[in-house]
Parts: structure tokens; sequence; C-alpha cells
């Protein structure tokens, strides 16, 4: 049985208010611990994210699926996964959150509620550098879905979003809600307005790409893997699942 709508946009938000906080909040604590070396900058940013990441999908994910990302749950629907209105209605709860998120990083390190952000991204680079990690990103997800391996989805997201960091010249925002969240903090983990539209056109044709070629390694995705998206938003359903593996019945 699927949760409420109005739970899962509150899970949908609170998640995602919390990755903007721990993407923006570990991105200031690293430019304050290591204002010299931007390598050692970006490596504490990364870790953090992948670790917590990781936490905030066990969190929130079985009750709306740990999307947290406009492409996820538009991808999702266009599997079947969840409803289109569904989908559709994650959108502002998601961009939502992580505006608060960000607001709440902000706060933490005393820094003005809302600094717009200088750091400007949006070279032809950076753009196909979106294209490639938000690709990725989806097929990650997609392909644990299709194999039955959702239990191992909170890690590698995780996983794969850390090692973006280093392997995509954007250093891997692969979410337009984030992008949105990360204009609003004139820190490390910033980007400029006027860079966003370009990461958040970037991020769609990602997805687009990431459809055509699950179409094509995985053409049997039916509706019910992908409500498995990014794990079952059941946590009764997940519980007896885990109950029957663990007793063999």
């Amino acid at each position: 049985m699927t949760h409420p709508l109005a739970r899962r946009l509150a899970a949908e938000c609170l998640g995602s208010a919390l990755l903007a906080a721990l993407v923006i909040g570990s991105g200031i604590a690293a430019q304050h611990l290591s204002r010299t070396d931007a390598g050692l900058e970006l490596l504490e940013n990364a870790a953090a994210t992948a670790a917590g990441l990781y936490a905030i999908i066990l969190m929130f994910g079985p009750v709306s699926g740990g999307h947290f990302n406009p492409v996820v749950s538009l991808v999702d629907a266009r599997f079947g996964g969840i409803a289109w209105g569904d989908a559709l209605a994650y959108l502002p709860a998601q961009v939502g959150g992580c505006a608060l998120g960000a607001i709440l990083a902000n706060g933490m390190f005393a820094k003005a509620a809302i600094s717009i952000s200088t750091h400007h991204r949006a070279s032809s680079a950076h753009l196909l550098g979106e294209v490639v990690a938000t690709a990725g990103l989806i097929l990650v997800i997609f392909a644990l879905a299709r194999t039955h391996r959702v239990a191992q989805a909170p890690a590698a997201v995780g996983a794969y979003i850390g090692a973006a960091y280093w392997f995509t010249s954007s250093t891997s925002f692969a979410n337009p809600a984030i992008s949105v969240g990360r204009m609003l903090s004139n820190t490390f983990a910033g980007i400029a307005p006027a860079s966003v539209p370009g990461f958040v056109l970037a991020q769609a044709v990602g997805g687009a790409l990431a459809v055509l070629t699950i179409r094509m390694l995985y053409p049997h995705v039916t509706p019910a893997d992908a409500a498995r998206v990014v794990v079952p938003a059941d946590a009764d359903e997940s519980l007896e699942l885990a109950t029957r593996r663990t007793t063999g019945s």
C-alpha cells in the first residue's frame, strides 16, 4: 500500500532540505578547514555528501521512494513507477526543500540566510559533465531496480555521487532542485543564477539519454520495477520482504 501523497511530499521536502544542508554545509566547513587547498576542500565535500546521501535515502526512502531529484521523479513516472500527477507534485517539494536546506546551512555557519552565489560554472565542459553525471545516476538507480537489487541503492547512489564529484568537471550536481538550492549560498558549493538554466537543461538531457539507454539495456523494465525507485516507498512491504528473506519463508 502506497503512503498518502501528503506524507510522501513531506518526506521529499525534508529529505531534499537535508540534502541541500549536507552539500552546502559540508562545503562551507571544508572551505573553513582547508582554505588554501581546493582539492582537499572537494574531497571533504564529496566524502560528506556520499555518506550523508546514503543516510538520507535510508531515512526517507521507505516513505516517498527517496527521490529528492526532479529528474528521478520524472523518469520514474515515464516508466510507470509513480503517477505523473504525483511526480509533478514532487517537484515543488524537492525544489522548496533544497531552498530551505540552503537557508539552514547558511544559518548554521552564521552567514546571511540567503546569499546569491557568484560562482559561475556553465562552460561547455561543465554542461557536458552534468549530462554525464545525471545520465549515470539514473542508470545506476534503474539498473538496480530492474535487477531486484534495491537494497543496495542507498549505498550505490551515495558512492556514485561521491565519485562523480571527481570524474565530472561540474562536480556532479545531477539534480535541478539542488542546483536551485545551491544558488542561494555564495560559498564553496554555490552556483551563480546565470549558470542554473544551463545546468537544468543539461540534467534534463542526461535524464532523456538515460531513458534511451535503459530501454536498450533493460528493455523489459516494468512499472513494478520502477515502483522500487530509489527504494520501495512502502515500509511495511519492505519489512515483510526482508523478514521473508531472513526466515526463508
